[in-house]
């Protein structure tokens, strides 16, 4: 793992996930135990631009570190682009980001987390691209509007709702790199909860 990355995991504060966050993450915690032989996770919001790449990013990321074998993706029910802020979030907390396409409208990103492992490939695609799975795979929605949005995905095992608020609502404010910070750090401290759960068995 990249050091600068490292060091923002280590700082991780699993014990202080508020309750209700614990409660919502159950279900995902539950299956993750219940399918390490065959493990994928699709997470999908509507634009597939800013909290379902976080959780990609981070579900992997948090396979990786506990050692857990996991085929983490994302999808929208529209496909725009990788958000310019998501993206400098995820370069603050230490991933190397790469694109050889920045002109195109919607490029394709490497992210690297570690010397040895291939990078993540990351862009905004709908939630049933060809790049996805089609079968057993939980669907993991990470928006309400999504969630509403798409009654019926073909091919789950398991659809679990995991809404995250959007740090959309500060673009162009003050604020806007407080909240992409703290909606990637929420998204990382939950995701290493859950993959923590098979080492810890909770």
């Amino acid at each position: 793992m990249f050091s600068y990355l490292n060091n923002y995991i280590n700082r991780l504060d699993l014990k202080n996930i508020p309750q209700d966050r614990l409660e919502r993450l159950q279900p995902l915690v539950q299956y993750v135990q219940e399918n390490q032989a065959d493990l994928s996770l699709v997470f999908i919001c509507t634009h597939n631009s800013r909290r379902s790449q976080f959780a990609q990013l981070w579900a992997q990321v948090a396979a990786f570190h506990f050692g857990i074998d996991l085929a983490s993706y994302s999808g929208g029910t529209e496909a725009t682009a990788c958000n310019p802020c998501t993206l400098a979030a995820m370069e603050r907390a230490g991933f190397d980001l790469y694109s050889d396409a920045v002109m195109d409208p919607n490029p394709v990103y490497r992210v690297a987390f570690a010397e040895k492992e291939p990078p993540i490939m990351l862009h905004s695609k709908l939630y049933d691209d060809p790049e996805n799975p089609s079968a057993n795979f939980a669907a993991v929605m990470t928006c309400s509007d999504a969630d509403e949005n798409c009654p019926f995905i073909p091919g789950t095992k398991a659809r679990i709702a995991l809404n995250y608020e959007d740090p959309k609502a500060f673009d162009g404010t003050d604020q806007e790199t407080a909240a992409y910070d703290e909606r990637c750090l929420q998204i990382a401290t939950e995701m290493f909860y859950v993959f923590s759960a098979i080492e810890h068995g909770y």
